[in-house]
This record gives structure tokens, sequence and C-alpha cells, in this order.
């Protein structure tokens, strides 16, 4: 997935969740921040930064937020790219692919994905990864209810004839295995384990990140808690 114009800054502040005060070459730049995660790692003072132009121009902000440097990483926090991503790679993680379908429900819940594959029918939900700590990406990076719902829902797919994946895009490259984050979220990590037990495809791919694009490049080892 590729970005349309884009523009280095340094980020300064954030008032809120969806704003952030960026300082370019053109001045000081009111934002929206397209992750309403903590990203507390990521959004420092200081920090070189990525912004997108609109096409908008009715719009109340030029400019998205969309990717931060940290350290030597050249980490993506637009949360709308790893489906995008994900769209991408799905063929690959799945040969044969005849059907792909955004945004499916099933029961309570909606899944990013329903796909079609050699005869097999897939729910496929997909986490976004923006947290690093000493070369693991974690997920997530705040408790998220939501989360471990969307983990037993695939579970109850599989007791009635469905495929089940969860892939965890790693936005950023660099990494050397993924890992639930237990200290943060204990009830999401022990989901995450129960689902891999009963047949879940677990799966963590990091991406090649440029300031204007994101796309899979590997997968990432997982090592679950027990």
């Amino acid at each position: 997935m590729t970005y349309g114009k884009v523009i280095p800054g340094v980020f300064h502040k954030r008032p809120n969740r969806f704003i952030a005060h960026v300082e370019t070459e053109a001045g000081l730049q009111v934002c929206h921040v397209k992750n309403t995660g903590r990203c507390r790692e990521l959004l420092v003072e200081g920090a070189r930064v990525y912004l997108e132009e609109s096409s908008n121009p009715e719009r109340k902000t030029k400019y998205d937020l969309i990717a931060v440097e940290k350290g030597e990483l050249l980490i993506n926090m637009d949360s709308q790219a790893p489906n995008k991503a994900a769209a991408e790679y799905i063929p690959t993680l799945l040969p044969g692919l005849t059907l792909l379908r955004p945004e499916t429900r099933f029961g309570n819940s909606r899944f990013d994905f329903y796909a079609e594959a050699q005869g097999e029918r897939w729910f496929i939900e997909v986490k976004g990864v923006t947290l690093e700590q000493e070369g693991v990406a974690l997920f997530p990076d705040a408790p998220t209810s939501r989360g471990a719902k969307h983990l037993r829902e695939l579970c109850a797919c599989m007791d009635q004839g469905y495929r089940a994946c969860v892939l965890f895009l790693i936005q950023m490259r660099g990494v050397h295995r993924f890992m639930p984050n237990g200290a943060t979220d204990p009830v999401f990590a022990k989901a995450l384990a129960e689902a891999a037990e009963q047949g879940v495809l677990i799966e963590a791919v990091d991406c090649l990140v440029t300031p204007d694009s994101m796309r899979v490049y590997e997968k990432i080892p997982v090592k679950l808690l027990n």
C-alpha cells in the first residue's frame, strides 16, 4: 500500500488522541493522528514523523500523521494501514484464494476478512502492532476487552466448521519475534493461547515501511505465554 504526498516533520505535542502538533518546513501544523492508541513510546517530543497531505480541501486538518521514527526503526502508525496491507498479503497466506470479503459479521463480531480458499472458509482478524521493546513486537499496547472477545468468537467460528486466523501485522521491520503483551493485558494473552490450542492459526508478519508506503515483508516467530 502507498500514500500520496508525504512530508517530514518534528513532533511537538498531542493535545488529544486525535490531534498532533508537528513542526514542518512550512511551519507548525495541526494534524490528524490516524491512530487513537496511546503510542506514548512513539510520540515523544522531538521525534521525526511523516505526514500525508489530504486531498480534501474541506477538511479541518490538512495532514494525517502516518509514521514515526523510533531510533533506527521507522514505524507506520496508521491504524487503517494494516487491513490494506493484509488484503495484499492474504493471497500469499491462503494459496488458491477464490474469495476475499472485508468486514464480515459472524455472531456478535465483525471480522476484518472472510475468505475462501481450496474448499475452506476462513474468518481472519487483523491486529496492527506498533509496540516494540528490545526487538520484540508486542500486542496490545493497552488493555483491550474487544481483542479477547474477537479471539473467543474465532474459536466459535471453528466450532461451526470454519477455519480461523488472527494476523498480527507488525508495522515495522527489525523485530525478531512477536509476543502477546501479558504484562499489559493478561486476559488477551490467555485468550490468544487458548485460541491457538483450539486450532486458530496465529500468524505474525513484519512490514517493509518507507515514509510513503508499507507492505508485508516476512513471517516473524510467535511466542505465546503459558
